[in-house]
């Protein structure tokens, strides 16, 4: 179980202590100090096509503003406080993906890129994450993932490097569909992982990442299935709880 790596899910967000604002800058700092081995965050076009992190299509339940991500420029967005439910840190920006991908060259961590563009179409978004990932020089580091297919069949079509995984919260992922897109893992919510479908995925050549494993005996029985990675709120528990299977 000591392989099994652990993934914060929009950084160290918490889920019964609430460390962090989630995807912000504070969260990716607290995962990388509780040991995880990679960061999963969402990116998204401000309204001047610059790539932010932010979960959700609009700004209001993570910010004190209102409003899609993509009405507002990137200058905009930066006066906005994503820490409403934190108001102990203060004033906390919405980061860039340039800003993340900085960071990553500090630290030693893979980074798990999921493109909002299931209820929005941002064109051109896969084509400027893969640009912006290459000029860091961290396309071995970044596996992307999306619950477009759409999209990741853009990404593929743009970049034949890019380490792809398929997102889903339904069991509907056919192995014709990692084949043409050539896809590195699958991404299943939590709730459908059993060790048969896991065994099944693993036949396929692909590696399983599960999410949002937060409950610590959730955590326990999927770590019995042979998952290669959980994606968690908490990321420390997660760490304690792969080091005691």
């Amino acid at each position: 179980m000591a392989d099994v790596k652990v993934w914060a899910h929009r950084g160290a967000g918490g889920w019964d202590k609430q460390y962090a604002p989630e995807n912000t800058m504070p969260a990716f700092e607290k995962a990388i100090e509780m040991g995880a081995d990679g960061i999963e965050l969402d990116v998204q076009f401000s309204k001047d096509g610059e790539i932010v992190i932010c979960h959700d299509e609009t700004i209001d339940r993570t910010s004190n503003g209102v409003g899609a991500v993509r009405a507002y420029t990137l200058k905009e967005l930066k006066q906005f406080n994503f820490c409403s439910v934190h108001p102990e840190f203060g004033f906390v920006e919405s980061p860039t993906l340039r800003e993340v991908l900085e960071f990553m060259q500090e630290k030693d961590f893979q980074l798990n890129i999921e493109l909002k563009t299931s209820n929005y179409d941002y064109p051109g978004l896969e084509e400027a994450a893969s640009k912006l990932v290459k000029e860091y020089g961290l396309n071995d580091r970044v596996i992307y993932s999306s619950f477009g297919y759409a999209s990741l069949k853009k990404l593929r079509k743009c970049d034949k490097d890019a380490q792809i995984a398929i997102l889903c919260s339904t069991d509907f992922v056919l192995q014709e569909d990692v084949e043409v897109l050539q896809a590195i893992a699958i991404h299943p919510w939590e709730q459908l992982v059993t060790a048969e479908r896991v065994k099944k995925w693993h036949e396929w050549g692909v590696k399983v990442n599960t999410w949002t494993v937060d409950n610590p005996q959730r955590m326990k029985e999927i770590l019995t299935m042979d998952v290669d990675a959980m994606i968690t709120d908490c990321p420390d528990n997660g760490r304690r709880v792969a080091s005691e299977m």
